[in-house]
């Protein structure tokens, strides 16, 4: 895998020094791909690891453990998205994802546990903590984080949820995603994303049940390829947070050029 410049939200945020509009002058990512390999992956720890370098920044993922996964799927999120009651993949115009932008979290005084979301320029955080890049969608709360804590294999049981839609009604697949813990906004962009998967990409998904998700190169299989291509840009767009975005490793490992270099302490909400 070829080095790729740093993206330059990134460095804005960390204040990275040389990083600059132009991106033949950003410092460049080493060729490791970020992640954490499970069986279903098809890379060992050599190829991908929960850690990057980028020019003199080095980033390793915090592990984190169950009382914190827990605490943070207790708070509370004061205005809440609506969840959505129309698909996105539908609309004559596709929502295209805010990349220069990042979304905080701003704890509310009023209540405890409980936080707002705002989305802000990447250069003007202010006091808010930033806990994804790109702008606040609906799967930008903590409940919804905790979900991508809990799972770094996201793919294995949302799979086996959109499948129900096969053989039975879409609300059971839907049921299903929520169960995983996420608020309703997020699982419903979930459900049309792995809805849209179903009809783009059914063919190449078929031919690749028996695959690992990714081949000796790193690149992804048909199925995760496909969707990659047909429903990621929208799932993107409205759902806010991604693991990339969100700096969380997850069994399917990207370059590090992609990954959003962050480190997530609540302790101003949870505590």
């Amino acid at each position: 895998m070829k080095n790729a410049p740093l993206p330059l939200a990134v460095c804005i945020t960390l204040w990275v020094a040389g990083c600059s509009d132009d991106p033949s002058k950003q410092p460049t990512c080493d060729g490791k791909f970020f992640g954490l390999p499970s069986e279903s992956t098809g890379l060992d720890a050599d190829i991908c690891a929960p850690e990057c370098r980028c020019g003199d920044v080095s980033f390793v993922a915090t592990i984190h453990l169950e009382e914190e996964i827990n605490r943070l799927a207790a708070t509370t999120l004061i205005a809440p998205p609506p969840t959505p009651d129309v698909d996105p993949y539908a609309a004559s115009v596709l929502p295209i994802a805010d990349t220069e932008s990042v979304c905080t979290v701003v704890p509310d005084d009023n209540m405890p546990r409980a936080y707002r979301l705002e989305t802000v320029r990447a250069d003007t955080a202010g006091d808010g903590i930033i806990t994804h890049f790109n702008a606040c969608g609906l799967c930008s709360s903590l409940q919804d984080l905790s979900v991508y804590m809990r799972y770094p294999d996201l793919t294995t049981p949302v799979r086996a949820c959109a499948m129900l839609s096969v053989t039975g009604p879409d609300e059971d697949s839907l049921a299903c995603i929520a169960d995983l813990g996420f608020t309703d906004p997020c699982a419903k962009i979930w459900f049309y994303n792995s809805r849209n998967t179903r009809y783009e990409c059914l063919g190449p998904c078929l031919a690749a049940l028996e695959d690992p998700y990714q081949f000796p190169d790193g690149s992804l299989n048909r199925c995760l390829a496909c969707d990659e291509e047909k429903s990621g840009p929208v799932f993107k767009a409205v759902a806010g947070r991604t693991r990339r975005n969100t700096g969380l490793a997850s069994a399917i490992c990207r370059p590090c050029a992609e990954v959003g270099h962050l480190t997530h302490d609540y302790s101003a909400v949870v505590d």
